[in-house]
């Protein structure tokens, strides 16, 4: 067999010869043509080489090694001023254009929010768009029902009640100086990664985001993370600014609708290869975008981005909050009365409104909840430096939804352990093993969801 196949004329060859014989191409020419694509491939594969300083392959790339930004020296703050503007273009449709009832008040609401300080998910993501258009950041926002949000929060494009006619008012911003584009891309999250990805690396000026339905389905395009996303860097020096938006968070919906595998991530993550992020607030997600847009580093972003939060009170932010902040990789309790707390409770994301939210919080003075919102690269001293602005402190627990082997406890522990003071234990608070994600009744979820809230809170 495998001397026939030797001796079997190749796939160009039979092409070549097909088009000699409908007069297309002469013997000769298809010859040139080979030898001038082989002539450009080795022409790529030498200079390849060279910017590896003349080695076959590059070296192995060790932690810190690459060059790369914190982001601190990003400015993700925008003039209030200019976020009032940006927010009145975005809320404003061509006379006659008529928004459906139900969704006219909805963005009726974000008019006064920026007096308000009510600025949700939809609308600081909105906002922070708009003003990286303005700054000349071309901007592609593809996913399953991304343009109005699987959640509803989004309403990217706008649909006429009466007539059906499509209009996108961010397309339209007047001193926008790069093109905005928001696709509903198919339910192959292999083919839309891949290309998203490809796009990213084309177009590498351009904010390329890819929305998943729910997290969990971000499964089906788990060869273009491994293969492309995570190891790109190491293994072709090639960097990408791709940015997942994977909705993540355990509220009673079953095991394929609670968890975008938050493990895999981390456990992919090593070498600053990508970031790994999750926001509790709007303004979080606001500088988090811009940041990812402007960090002169380039990297893959991956989002743990929420569902019940998009519209809790809690987590919206004020205008204050995106015209003077930034991102920070680490918040603190606002309540905590510090010389005496002496349980410090750390948690990622939604579980965080959870804990505040219990009644069991008002008696217990002594605990402190503090979230983790950058969980790749780690916030060492951003933790350590916690650690220590509590003098009582006796105990830490890490506190998360997901199973004890998921979620980000496997990944962070010795991070964690590295920025405690050696007498201070670590211990866990959340689902046990499993091989599930999570339940598949909304009664079974809320008894354990209420279970892990008590443990943490020291009850």
């Amino acid at each position: 067999m495998a001397e026939k196949i030797a001796r079997h004329p190749s796939v160009r060859q039979l092409f070549a010869e097909r088009l000699a014989e409908e007069g297309v191409l002469r013997a000769d020419e298809t010859e040139r043509l080979l030898q001038g694509v082989e002539t450009r491939l080795r022409a790529a594969h030498e200079s390849l080489r060279s910017s590896f300083g003349g080695q076959g392959s590059p070296s192995p790339v060790r932690e810190g090694h690459i060059p790369r930004s914190s982001g601190t020296e990003v400015v993700t703050a925008v003039a209030a001023d200019r976020l009032r503007a940006l927010n009145e273009e975005l809320l404003t449709v061509p006379e006659g254009f008529t928004v459906h009832p139900k969704l006219a008040k909805q963005l009726e609401r974000r008019v006064a929010a920026l007096d308000e300080g009510t600025i949700d998910w939809g609308q600081a993501e909105a906002l922070a768009f708009g003003s990286l258009l303005v700054e000349g950041i071309p901007i592609r926002l593809t996913g399953q029902d991304t343009e109005r949000g699987t959640f509803s929060h989004r309403h990217m494009a706008l649909h006429d009640a009466r007539t059906g006619e499509v209009y996108k008012p961010i397309q339209h911003l007047a001193e926008a100086s790069a093109s905005f584009e928001v696709h509903n891309s198919p339910l192959s999250e292999l083919a839309a990664v891949g290309f998203e990805y490809g796009y990213s690396i084309a177009a590498p000026e351009t904010l390329v985001l890819w929305e998943a339905q729910f997290g969990d389905f971000v499964n089906g395009a788990q060869i273009v993370v491994d293969q492309f996303l995570v190891s790109g860097l190491s293994k072709w020096r090639q960097t990408s600014r791709l940015t997942l938006l994977l909705p993540h968070g355990y509220e009673g919906n079953g095991p394929e609708h609670s968890s975008a595998r938050l493990e895999r991530f981390l456990q992919l993550a090593a070498q600053e290869n990508i970031r790994i992020a999750n926001c509790t607030t709007a303004a979080q997600l606001f500088h988090l975008l811009r940041r990812q847009a402007l960090d002169a580093s380039a990297r893959p972003l991956v989002v743990m981005t929420p569902k019940g939060l998009l519209r809790l009170r809690q987590a919206a932010s004020s205008l204050q909050e995106l015209s003077d902040g930034a991102f920070r990789p680490l918040l603190d309790d606002p309540e905590a009365q510090r010389e005496q707390v002496r349980r410090l409770v750390l948690c990622s994301g939604k579980i965080y409104y959870d804990i505040v939210g219990h009644e069991a919080r008002a008696e217990a003075s002594d605990v402190a909840v503090a979230r983790l919102e950058q969980l790749y690269p780690f916030p060492v001293a951003a933790a350590a430096e916690l650690a220590r602005s509590y003098p009582a402190l006796e105990e830490v627990v890490w506190a998360q939804e997901e199973p004890q082997n998921m979620g980000a406890w496997r990944a962070i522990r010795h991070r964690l352990e590295e920025a405690l003071p050696e007498t201070v234990p670590l211990d866990y608070v959340g689902r046990p093993w499993r091989a599930s994600p999570s339940e598949g009744y909304p009664t079974a979820h809320l008894r354990e969801q209420d279970r892990i809230v008590r443990e943490a809170l020291g009850g």
